[in-house]
């Protein structure tokens, strides 16, 4: 696998999420983690379409894969590049934080109104459940610019203090774990494993 470098910076984010957690051999990454610190854009975050069709503004979805990855990837263990990994984490999650996690860094405006929606599986999709369940699994500490995001996820609770799955994001699956507008078990988690970190 290490003598393979995808051209998609987001696939590869998820990709070394995925053999970091099955403890892949570290020499078998390293041509993972060169390809992606490589596209590191000068905003502090990723694009996949930076090597492809000339992006010069990162994407929310593939800075998001490609910090789930790194983090996971330290949190093995792996030694290689650490120094540029952590970095590459701070500027990440910099540019997502400067969107508030979802708001245009120039209009205030909403980038787009599926990042408000809290799918399940999220696939390579970005939303912001999907990015407040990454702060808290990599640690990082409360930042106010997380407040409006917190706040829509507050306003979606039901009554029974549980959040639904809206309409999934298609694509085959083995099974259906749960009804589209139904309350949701993996969304109640992932909201209350957020609200428990950020003491909330």
């Amino acid at each position: 696998i290490g003598q393979v470098q995808l051209s998609d910076v987001c696939i590869n984010g998820m990709f070394l999420s995925y053999t970091s957690y099955f403890k892949a051999e570290q020499e078998q990454l390293k041509s993972v983690v060169d390809c992606i610190l490589n596209q590191k854009m000068v905003d502090g975050g990723f694009n996949c379409r930076s090597n492809r069709s000339g992006a010069v503004h990162s994407s929310l979805h593939t800075t998001l894969s490609v910090l789930e990855g790194f983090s996971t990837y330290l949190m093995f263990g792996y030694q290689y590049k650490a120094n540029q990994i952590h970095a590459a984490i701070e500027s990440g999650k910099e540019f997502i934080l400067q969107h508030q996690l979802y708001l245009s860094d120039k209009t205030g405006k909403i980038i787009h109104a599926d990042f408000l929606k809290l799918r399940y599986p999220y696939r390579w999709k970005y939303d912001i459940l999907r990015a407040l369940d990454y702060f808290q699994f990599a640690g990082f500490e409360w930042d106010n610019r997380m407040e409006m995001s917190i706040g829509q996820i507050m306003d979606k609770k039901n009554k029974t203090n549980t959040w639904n799955v809206p309409a999934k994001h298609p694509g085959q699956v083995h099974f259906d774990m749960e009804k589209a507008g139904k309350p949701s078990r993996w969304n109640t988690l992932r909201v209350m494993r957020v609200l428990k970190h950020f003491h909330i």
